[in-house]
């Protein structure tokens, strides 16, 4: 019995070009064969902004082109806005984003929805971190102490960037203890091990081998990091010259375990430098929170791009009748995806 996995990474304002190319396998799915992406996946994971896009496909009735509604210019705005407070250094000494626009947008997306309004026989999962406990915390609905949490309060935990954005609050059972949560991509913004180590407790009849995963990344960084320099930092000059967060959040490690442990054909990694390549003149920034108008729009082109590179071996990945290589994150030298041959 195949089961398929789609898992979304973190990365910010990034997702905007996650949310585009699954746009783009939306409208294929349905003109060319009359399914959803939702009729295809059986497992949901999302870190971050992948939970965002991965909890709503999951537990609301948003089309894909509304989810991606979520990564406009105006949207953006409010989710990123920027922290006013007095005698406070953005993202050094406080936050560098209030909360409250975040929060706003994801209760007005997602309404009443809640983890246990996934269909019968499907999963989700949210990744987390609590700091005052020390642990992660996988929000998911194979717990059924999960299933009453408001979904869009798990994604504004699970995105909840430490720097970028305030520490959630949130009451989880099943003794109802307050959890100080912050964004998952501190342990896992690639959920992808998280997905099928799940999905394995979920449907123990299920072999690694009937799985197919589909995992999206949202682009990873290039620009150097100062390594003799680096040698006098400490925590301060590591926050703002070595972006300690984006190193945390590096999600190959990820991608190459679970390249190896699913059976060749069965699983496709789509990423890509943020770099000038073939198919692709002007790369996006490697930000995780700029909104001008002009990065968005790259944001979009690169889902476009990769929708060119992995568009036809996703939706056959998706249908089960895929006959090809598994695919990795694109080749910066050739623009085309890395296949396992």
């Amino acid at each position: 019995m195949s089961k398929v996995i789609l898992s979304l990474d973190g990365g910010g304002i990034r997702g905007a070009a996650t949310a585009q190319f699954l746009t783009k396998i939306e409208q294929v799915l349905q003109t060319n064969h009359g399914k959803s992406i939702r009729d295809c996946v059986d497992f949901y994971a999302g870190t971050s902004t992948g939970s965002i896009i991965a909890l709503a496909l999951a537990t609301t009735k948003m089309t894909m082109a509304e989810i991606s509604g979520l990564y406009n210019y105006e949207m953006a705005q409010q989710i990123f806005t920027e922290n006013r407070g007095l005698f406070e250094i953005d993202g050094i000494n406080a936050p560098k984003f209030e909360a409250a626009g975040k929060t706003e947008v994801l209760r007005a997306s997602f309404g009443e929805a809640k983890i246990k309004d996934i269909p019968d026989g499907k999963h989700v999962l949210a990744v987390t971190y609590a700091i005052e406990k020390r642990k992660p915390v996988v929000i998911k609905s194979t717990k059924e102490d999960y299933l009453e949490r408001y979904s869009y309060q798990v994604a504004d935990a699970s995105s909840a960037a430490p720097t970028f954005f305030p520490t959630k609050e949130l009451e989880l059972p099943p003794e109802q203890d307050e959890f100080w949560l912050i964004d998952g991509g501190v342990i896992a913004n690639n959920p992808t091990m998280c997905a099928i180590a799940e999905a394995k407790r979920a449907w123990p009849g299920v072999s690694i081998s009937e799985m197919r995963v589909l995992s999206i990344g949202t682009g990873f960084m290039t620009k150097k990091i100062n390594g003799p320099a680096s040698k006098k930092w400490g925590g301060l000059q590591w926050m703002t010259q070595g972006k300690i967060i984006e190193v945390l959040s590096d999600e190959r490690i990820v991608a190459y375990q679970s390249m190896v442990i699913l059976d060749n054909g069965k699983y496709i990694r789509v990423n890509a430098k943020l770099k000038p390549q073939p198919g692709l003149p002007k790369a996006p920034d490697d930000a995780m929170d700029d909104v001008s108008k002009t990065n968005i729009k790259r944001l979009k082109e690169l889902g476009e791009f990769w929708f060119k590179q992995y568009g036809t071996a996703t939706v056959d990945l998706l249908l089960g009748t895929y006959d090809g290589p598994s695919l990795d994150r694109i080749d910066p030298n050739t623009g085309e995806p890395i296949r396992q041959d």
